[in-house]
């Protein structure tokens, strides 16, 4: 009767084995997920007043930082050769997200 157990048992086993053996298997992969859309613009904004000659208004962004856009205010700038002028940054579409291109002198 121990016999005939351990036998039951060894087979009972060995099907459950060969019953996971053949099941569906699959690889789990978790695609980074793309930063949400940036907020909107803020409008522009300013003092009134430059603070001298030659200043220009550049206004602010919104800045991706680790996990989340940060808010970068405007201020008064002074170009870095005459005639430059301040292209704002801005972001463009890449793929199935977006790619910010910060603002620079041109």
């Amino acid at each position: 009767m121990k016999q005939q157990t351990m036998k039951l048992m060894a087979m009972t086993l060995l099907a459950g084995a060969l019953t996971a053996c053949g099941g569906r298997s699959y690889v789990a992969y978790r695609a980074p997920l793309p930063p949400p859309p940036p907020p909107a613009a803020y409008r522009a904004y300013g003092p009134r007043v430059a603070p001298g000659p030659g200043y220009v208004w550049v206004n602010g962004y919104h800045d991706w930082r680790g996990s989340r856009y940060v808010w970068v205010p405007g201020s008064w700038m002074r170009p870095p050769r005459p005639r430059a002028v301040w292209v704002p940054g801005r972001f463009v579409p890449r793929g199935r997200g977006q790619v910010w291109i910060g603002g620079h002198w041109r």
